[in-house]
């Protein structure tokens, strides 16, 4: 009966909007046909052309991903998984009634599930996971009688979770984790008696977790995490004998595990429950849980004693029980049980930090299993010293037995662990000195040795390791000299701290050369001499810390360049010279400590200065002005020795600068000469010449009427560009002509035309040909030749001049919102789709270029960079450009701060740009309300104030304001997350697509506010 009722269902609701027909009474192969056609009809984006078989010329169970029966010929099958096709989903799928099976997982579908996929009856697995489908669970699916597993993960679902489960009689597996579900976990989830796998992990649901869960009697998977559900876990649950994965992180669960937990469950492989408020002590029968491979209830209130027989678990490979309290209620032999685990032979991780554990470090560890790779015993009361036989754990990547009570020495065999990447056992008692064998660890990312009783010299082999990042060795014993050889640590190399230490000497002059260093420490030694002027050369350095020393001479002038520093404290040593008026000019400087030196003149007043309790002067009698609080006397007028100075200055400039700068044009000119003949031939060889018409200089010359400043269509920093009519092509393009004579444009030129040869998308700007020859002077001739835009760039929509405001030259919202979504789908193409990744680095207004129909295009590849492998190593990078990459206002900080360029850099000018389109302000406009950026300046706004930086030109209806409000906040939202100053704190360029499609779907809703 119920099919029956089904079936008319089917066919009383047939009318359908998309193609203005009624569906057909009869469901007859032609139905199915037109079904696919419409399904192919809403996808807009096919990169890999799956559907283009999709035609009239064969049958259509011949297309692919399309599969019929044999009987029938009618479509049971549609299986276009990763083929990333983008567009929403047809709710002409409600008419392919005799489908069984939908697998669309990882595309970009769009918008909402239709519901009429409800009347797909004889349907039995639904896969539709990692796509951007919006909106709440599809109802209608419960009709849908005859499923057995369906999948709606990573999707950003919200809404309730269905009631109807007892629909599905047939359902295995039920999967719709990592959306946005709210409200409580349905009871009616115990109707469904063949479900074996449930995971709803990582939404936003709350309440407890239902006693019905229990009546799932063939539960084999239970995935809980990422939520906010709180309570206890029902006693029956833990008897679902069938169960062997439980997964409970990261909530606010709590009360005790069951004593008897390991007999009950004996299937048991995976139970974690890290993060959540369980108390009380691990029960002893998990011993009893032999195929348990991970056991991890990291951060909670677990108390001991410990079992001692985890040593029969043969199969367990992940133990981490960190942040507990285990050491309460422990027995004399507590570490004892340490010994056991070495029957468990396939064990990989061991965690216990931080639990109040107290006695000897057993010798036993040495025996673990060598497939161990980490081994976390930090913040316990444990004593002894490490075992002189560690380094027959041979896969160790993680050794962490800081905050300890360890003495004894650091032994050689340690040296033997090749793989370690961390090594930390600071702030023990462990004296000797340091190993030099310690280089032969080429993979090691940090070492922490600090706090202890170390004593000697650094060796200087601890330097040969190039892949450190960071090196905490303060407060020890160690003495000597910094050696040189400093440099060789990585470039990398972000902290590097020996405060506290017997160090002797002057610092290396070629410390420099440590360009990415963040924080820098040697305070309280005994170093000597003056501070090196090429530590101004690392840009990113925040802390540095160099008080209670005995350095000399005058703060380097170089230190102008480290505008990132948040801490300076040169307190405590000899220093003298004027305090630099550049310190008080540092945006970031939080705290500065120049007291007890034998600094003099006038104190500042600006920036850091301004503040009495952000720095201190103190101990420097020759000082005079700054602030009032200082009450330090006033400073005596010195005009005339000041202009002797000046002038000294200009006659030593003069004198050293006029016979080099003659050096440097005779130079320039031999190496043009030589390299003239070389490079006439070298943009030949970029494009090939089969795959693109050739056009001559003189074909250019005429098409541009002999680049007419008529026909100049923009100028920019290597060329500038003209519109021509190529009549052997009989074609209107656009002519970049590039400026040989800047330094860099051919660089550019080489740069742009590697990337276009390598890329296609609907919305990067496609080149026609590329023209490398000489003018009728013989000078060289560079020129890009590429598809017309007829409306030109962004960034005369954006910033009309007055003509152009005269002929009402502007953007709709929608038109906008448009644009600003073509432009993140070409990043996310460079970033994410091409073979390999590529980094825009000038994503700004007038690169964007709008044809026709106003769809965009990015453009200008001159300075973009080409990785050659997908790992995101900049050292495999070709770069076009030197120096800070991209147009002011659009550089993300990291970039000037000499950081390395990334996707994140792209993202970040992509979030001012979104901005920018939006609010209509460049980001270089001076006084933005007082805010000191275009950032911050649409932050202040938010959520309250949204409207008031909204584009004025952007013509809204007076009634459409308020409800447009939540929707410009959403996009200015966007703007900001991808705009905010740490990279990693930037979202990515596809979640900012995910969230624009959203807000565009809303506006699309009603046309009155598209206007």
């Amino acid at each position: 009966m119920i099919f029956l009722f089904i079936a008319l269902v089917s066919l009383l609701t047939t009318c359908i909007e998309p193609r203005n027909s009624c569906m057909a009474t009869s469901l007859s192969n032609l139905t199915d046909q037109e079904a696919l056609f419409s399904i192919k009809d809403y996808i807009k984006g096919d990169p890999n052309g799956v559907l283009s078989s999709w035609n009239h010329s064969n049958h259509f169970c011949q297309w692919q991903g399309v599969t019929c029966s044999r009987k029938r010929q009618r479509v049971i099958m549609l299986n276009l998984p990763s083929q990333q096709l983008d567009g929403t989903l047809s709710p002409y799928i409600g008419n392919l009634s005799f489908l069984k099976g939908v697998y669309l997982q990882e595309n970009k579908f769009r918008g909402s599930i239709p519901e009429v996929i409800g009347k797909l009856f004889r349907l039995q697995y639904l896969n539709l996971e990692s796509n951007f489908f919006q909106g709440g669970f599809p109802l209608n699916l419960s009709y849908c009688s005859d499923l057995i597993k369906f999948s709606l993960s990573d999707n950003s679902l919200e809404g309730n979770l269905p009631t109807e489960f007892r629909s599905w009689p047939k359902l295995i597996v039920f999967e719709a984790q990592r959306n946005h579900f709210t409200g409580s976990i349905p009871p009616a989830i115990g109707n469904i008696s063949s479900l074996m796998l449930f995971d709803i992990s990582v939404n936003n649901l709350t309440g407890i977790i239902p006693f019905e869960v229990a009546h799932l009697s063939k539960l084999v998977e239970l995935h809980l995490a990422g939520n906010n559900l709180f309570g206890a876990v029902p006693l029956s649950v833990y008897n679902i004998s069938s169960l062997s994965t439980i997964v409970l992180t990261q909530n606010d669960l709590e009360g005790f595990l069951p004593a008897d937990l390991g007999f009950t469950l004996p299937n048991l492989e995976d139970f974690l429950a890290g993060e959540n408020k369980f108390s009380g002590p691990i029960p002893p029968s998990m011993s009893n849980a032999s195929n348990l491979v991970n056991f991890d209830i990291a951060v909670n209130n677990i108390t001991g004693p410990l079992p001692i027989n985890f040593g029969s678990l043969s199969n367990l490979e992940v133990l981490n029980m960190g942040e507990n309290q285990l050491g309460h209620n422990q027995s004399p032999d507590g570490l004892s049980f340490l010994g056991s685990l070495v029957n468990s032979t396939r064990l990989e991780v061991l965690g216990l930090p931080e639990n109040g554990l107290s006695g000897e470090l057993p010798n036993s560890i040495s025996n673990l299993s060598t497939t161990l790779e980490s081994l976390r015993l930090n913040g316990n009361y444990i004593y002894g010293s490490i075992p002189q036989e560690i380094g027959k754990l041979w896969n160790l990547t993680e050794l962490i037995l800081a905050e300890n009570m360890l003495t004894g020495t650091i032994p050689e065999s340690i040296c033997k662990l090749t793989k370690l990447a961390s090594l930390l056992s600071s702030e023990n008692n462990i004296s000797g000195t340091i190993p030099a064998c310690l280089s032969n660890i080429t993979e090691l990312l940090t070492v922490s040795l600090s706090n202890n009783k170390l004593h000697g010299s650094i060796p200087t082999t601890l330097f040969n390791i190039s892949s450190i990042e960071g090196l905490y060795l303060f407060n020890n014993h160690l003495s000597g000299l910094i050696p040189e050889h400093i440099t060789g640590l990585s470039s990398n190399c972000h902290v590097l701290y020996l405060d506290q230490n017997l160090l002797t000497g002057p610092l290396p002059s070629n410390i420099g050369s440590l360009i990415h260093l963040v924080e820098l420490g040697f305070s309280d030694n005994k170093m000597t001499g003056e501070i090196p002027t090429s530590l101004g050369d690392c840009l990113m350095l925040e802390e540095l810390d160099m008080e209670r020393n005995l350095f000399q001479g005058r703060i380097p002038s170089s230190f102008k360049a480290l505008r990132s520093l948040k801490l300076l404290d040169l307190s405590d040593n000899n220093m003298s010279g004027n305090i630099p008026h550049f310190l008080g000019e540092f945006r970031s400087l939080r705290f500065l400590n120049l007291s007890h030196n034998k600094f003099g003149g006038e104190v500042p007043k600006n920036g850091v200065f301004s503040n009495v309790s952000a720095f201190s002067v103190a101990g420097n009698f020759q000082l005079c002005g700054g602030i009032q609080a200082l009450q330090l006397h006033t400073c005596p007028p010195n005009t005339s020795k000041m202009n002797k100075k000046k002038f000294s200055v200009r006659l030593i400039l003069i004198i050293v600068l006029l016979p080099l700068a003659a050096l440097l044009a005779c130079s320039t000119i031999i190496i043009k000469l030589s390299g003239k003949s070389k490079q006439n031939n070298v943009g030949t060889l970029v494009l090939k010449e089969d795959d693109y018409p050739r056009v001559s200089y003189q074909e250019l010359l005429l098409a541009t009427t002999e680049f007419s400043p008529n026909n100049l269509l923009g100028e920019g920093r290597y060329g500038s560009v003209y519109k021509g009519i190529l009549e052997s092509l009989n074609q209107i393009a656009a002519v970049k002509v590039l400026k040989i004579e800047v330094h860099g444009a051919n660089k550019s030129f080489l740069a742009e035309c590697e990337m276009l040869k390598n890329i296609r998308h609907r919305n990067l700007i496609k080149i026609i040909t590329v023209c490398s020859s000489t003018d009728f002077k013989g000078n060289d001739f560079k020129a890009l030749v590429f598809e017309f835009m007829t409306h030109g760039s962004l960034d005369k929509w954006l910033h009309p001049s007055a003509t152009d405001q005269e002929n009402e030259k502007n953007l709709t919202l929608c038109q906008r919102l448009n644009i600003a979504i073509d432009v993140a789908l070409a990043l996310d193409y460079l970033h994410h789709q091409c073979h390999t990744k590529i980094i825009h680095c000038d994503i700004k207004p007038s690169n964007i270029l709008l044809d026709e129909e106003f769809v965009a295009h990015v453009g200008d590849f001159g300075l973009a960079r080409l990785f050659l492998s997908n790992s995101g190593d900049t050292n495999g990078a070709q770069s076009s450009s030197t120096g800070i990459r991209g147009t002011v206002g659009y550089v993300p900080p990291e970039y000037g701060m000499g950081g390395t360029i990334s996707a994140e850099g792209d993202v970040y000018s992509y979030g001012i740009l979104l901005l920018e389109i939006f609010s209509g302000k460049r980001p270089t406009t001076s006084g933005i309300d007082c805010a000191t950026n275009l950032h911050d300046f649409v932050r202040n706004a938010l959520p309250n104030k949204v409207m008031d930086v909204v584009d004025p030109r952007i013509i809204l209806q007076k009634e459409d304001c308020d409800s447009l409000e939540v929707c410009f906040a959403s996009i200015f939202e966007v703007g900001i997350l991808c705009s905010v100053e740490t990279p990693k704190s930037r979202i990515d360029i596809g979640v900012a697509i995910k969230k624009l499609h959203i807000a565009r779907d809303w506006l699309l809703r009603s046309s009155s506010k598209c206007e």
